[in-house]
């Protein structure tokens, strides 16, 4: 586990893919209960150790996760995290107390480099996935995202995402349906699987205001140590 920010509100950690943010059906340790043993350790707490989860990663995805470490802070970052990224007034976009960035690796590359995808998504809970609906179709959630070319590689593209909702699986699904899906993800049309059963989304950046303080925070998470991800890592400018 590698810390990013800390102070006596939050924490960020840096999650590696195959990690589970919460505890689930597997009996897996979650990365909450390892923070907790960090935190209990390092400042010597006495009995329970409190960590909020405001929001999480899919287990094979990596990158930035940010955990409160009071109620306080918990409650606010609650509210930001539901916010929509990007909202309209007055017919102005703006741009919200929130934001994240995440990097892919897709396969092929996109037939626009930078656009903005608007779809509904429906999820089927028995298989764990989402998929592509027409307008008003029962359940259906409106799901928007844009994106830009960082870096085209022979096989592989590393495109820059910025969510305006966050539906289930929303990257994964709505990038698939343009042709290029996640390297690695075989859920979403993948041709083969990552060696290590992670895919290559990775939560590169998240953007706020502090909970508490009101100050701005960036909070940047370095790319796995994957040789593909260093590579291409390395030519963005």
């Amino acid at each position: 586990m590698t810390v990013l920010y800390e102070d006596n509100h939050i924490i960020a950690v840096n999650k590696t893919c195959n990690e589970i943010v919460q505890g689930d059906k597997t009996g897996d340790t979650p990365l909450s209960e390892t923070v907790k043993a960090y935190i209990k350790e390092k400042y010597s707490k006495p009995g329970e150790v409190f960590l909020g989860v405001p929001h999480r990663l899919d287990r094979p995805t990596s990158g930035v996760v940010l955990f409160a470490r009071t109620s306080k802070a918990l409650t606010r970052l609650n509210e930001m995290f539901r916010e929509k990224s990007v909202s309209q007034e007055n017919g102005l976009s703006v741009k919200r107390s929130i934001s994240k960035t995440y990097w892919a690796l897709v396969q092929g590359t996109p037939k626009i480099p930078e656009a903005r995808l608007e779809n509904y998504l429906v999820r089927n809970e028995q298989q764990n996935k989402s998929y592509i609906a027409s307008p008003g179709t029962r359940d259906a959630k409106q799901a928007v995202l844009t994106y830009k070319t960082l870096v085209r590689g022979e096989r592989y593209t590393l495109l820059e995402i910025n969510l305006e909702t966050g539906r289930h699986h929303q990257i994964r699904c709505q990038l698939a349906a343009i042709g290029c899906p996640v390297k690695g993800d075989l859920k979403y049309g993948a041709r083969r699987s990552n060696p290590d059963g992670g895919i290559c989304l990775h939560a590169r950046q998240i953007e706020f205001v502090h909970p508490v303080s009101k100050q701005k925070i960036c909070i940047t998470a370095p790319v796995p140590e994957d040789s593909l991800w260093q590579q291409f890592a390395a030519l963005v400018h």
